[in-house]
């Protein structure tokens, strides 16, 4: 028998045991499952085999949709045959010429219908109206859709224009530039000299109210047209001349009343009088760039007033090392020219359009009218008696802005905001092509009954409380928001606060009927009223003043 230690025979126990090393014992070599290629085999099959099952139910999902898509129904309307365009764009210039407006034609199939969405051939192109807010959301928010206005728009503002820019990054670009306009320090300035502006036109009226009997009609149209002109070209082109200013002015009214015209570029026509008048605008501004840089000479000296232009100038002479360290990017020449005129269009005759149908408002409904003097002179004599207005005392003003808002949802000057379906897609439930113009019906949303209560009814009490996301688009929504959405509300408040303080004041022309060929809708008369001083003109507020058709 043979004998050992008791360490010798636990060794050979254990050896007895466990017969073959582990796969990772030290000193043994790895089997297959152990080894490194093996692993990353393994890895990369995992990884493959995911990857096709992604693919598959991604293609499924897509087609999904595709079917969903094919599948749903056009919006109702007319065909894009020819026959049907001539006759839908024949039919929408006459309303545009007619006194009931443009949105006369979009109402009317509304109506016939019998839904929130609806298509018609025009100006070459299918348009698709929709009015929700859930359609709103979509479309205003989703990259799938860029802007498109219809040609005559384009060809007026111009291919650089803000409102024109049709690609997302394009867009960007250019509103980073034009940001700084409305930056706290511009917005103050340009808030005292409206105001300035504001006071000057109540001292007129006041001197006119003194020396006539019974008072003399003044037209608020042409008043607001003038004081907000002058207010956004000193912003923007502080040293242009009278006569120029006042040539540039008429010039900016045939532009805009060429926007909704028939494309036809003979001479004698509307939209050949805006080309010229384009044409002419332009000219005045290549005039005002040339002297400036004659006068600079490349020194980058500032003048003594330094408006927007200058600032864009300033940026655009720059040298490229000093380009690249800018947020904003210089633009130019010919972008300058089209965002100038941009500008002055969006910040003048909106606004005064604004402005008009709110003095409106307030003339019908005359206890909102002495509501809202009580409140701003106790504001008054509180704060700001006779002195300027500041942001501070704006912000202090909530009736009123409630006021504007309500005026601005019911004049609705922007009717609609187009996108363009960048490929096939559904809206609202119905199978939108690509190519198709999508426009956001913002006038029938602000007059739906199941968004607003009682929409035809003045009443600024509606904004005490919250409102429905995508239900209020006087200013647009989403990354195209109107950037001079703030300068508006001053001035709007500016001027309404103003008049109230100074005068009660009636219609002295209750004619309903809209300007022809307008691009933003006011009333052909400009909105004439009687200001008096004194309240002698008897009260004719109450519900029976408050409920009022919509002008459409």
């Amino acid at each position: 028998m043979h004998g050992g230690s008791p360490v010798d025979m636990r060794r050979r126990h254990a050896s007895a045991a466990c017969p073959c090393p582990p796969p990772h014992a030290a000193g043994a070599p790895p089997g297959f499952l152990g080894h490194p290629l093996f692993a990353a085999a393994a890895a990369a099959c995992i990884v493959a085999a995911c990857i096709v099952v992604y693919s598959k139910v991604r293609r499924s999902r897509k087609g999904g949709r595709a079917t969903a898509v094919a599948t749903a129904p056009p919006p109702p309307g007319r065909g894009g045959g020819w026959w049907w365009a001539a006759v839908e764009t024949l039919s929408f210039v006459a309303a545009n010429g007619s006194g009931r407006g443009f949105y006369h034609f979009v109402h009317a199939r509304h109506r016939r219908y019998g839904g929130p969405c609806f298509r018609a051939p025009l100006f070459g192109a299918t348009h698709v109206f929709v009015s929700s807010p859930g359609a709103a959301r979509h479309l205003l928010s989703d990259a799938g859709f860029a802007k498109r206005y219809v040609r005559t728009v384009a060809d007026l503002l111009g291919e650089h224009s803000l409102l024109c820019a049709a690609s997302h990054a394009r867009h960007r670009a250019l509103r980073r530039a034009i940001a700084p306009l409305f930056a706290a320090a511009p917005t103050a300035a340009f808030a005292a000299a409206f105001d300035a502006l504001t006071r000057r036109l109540m001292r007129e009226w006041s001197s006119r109210h003194s020396s006539a009997s019974p008072p003399a009609a003044v037209v608020v149209l042409d008043a607001a047209l003038g004081i907000t002109f002058d207010a956004i070209c000193d912003m923007l082109v502080c040293t242009l001349p009278r006569g120029k200013k006042a040539q540039l002015q008429r010039d900016v009214l045939a532009v805009t009343q060429a926007m909704l015209a028939f494309p036809l570029r003979l001479p004698g026509t509307r939209f050949y009088r805006g080309l010229q008048a384009r044409k002419r605008i332009m000219d005045v501004l290549r005039q005002e760039i040339a002297s400036r840089r004659r006068e600079n000479n490349g020194s980058h000296q500032h003048p003594r007033n330094k408006d927007f232009l200058q600032s864009l100038l300033d940026r655009s002479q720059s040298d490229s090392g000093e380009c690249e360290e800018q947020e904003e990017e210089a633009l130019t020449d010919e972008q300058i020219l089209d965002n100038i005129l941009t500008l002055i269009i969006a910040g003048q005759v909106t606004t005064a359009t604004a402005i008009t149908w709110m003095v409106k408002y307030l003339a019908d409904n005359r206890d909102i009218q002495e509501t809202l003097r009580s409140v701003q002179l106790e504001l008054a004599s509180n704060k700001h008696h006779d002195s300027p207005l500041t942001l501070q005392h704006l912000n202090t003003m909530d009736f009123a802005y409630k006021v504007v808002k309500e005026s601005l949802r019911m004049a609705t000057i922007v009717s609609w905001f187009p996108r363009v379906a960048l490929e096939d897609c559904q809206v609202a439930g119905f199978h939108i092509k690509k190519g198709w113009i999508v426009n956001v019906d913002a006038r029938s949303l602000h007059y739906d009954p199941t968004v607003y209560d009682n929409p035809t009814v003045f009443d600024p009490s509606r904004f005490d409380k919250d409102i429905k996301p995508y239900s209020f688009l006087v200013f647009g929504a989403g990354g195209r928001t109107c950037l001079g959405m703030n300068l508006a509300k001053i001035m709007m408040l500016i001027f309404l606060h103003r008049l109230v303080t100074t005068f009660r004041w009636e219609m002295a022309d209750d004619d309903p009927s809209l300007e022809k060929w307008a691009m933003f809708p006011r009333l052909k008369n400009g909105c004439p009223i009687r200001p008096g001083a004194e309240p002698g003109f008897g009260h004719r507020g109450g519900q029976a003043d408050k409920e009022k058709k919509p002008w459409f």
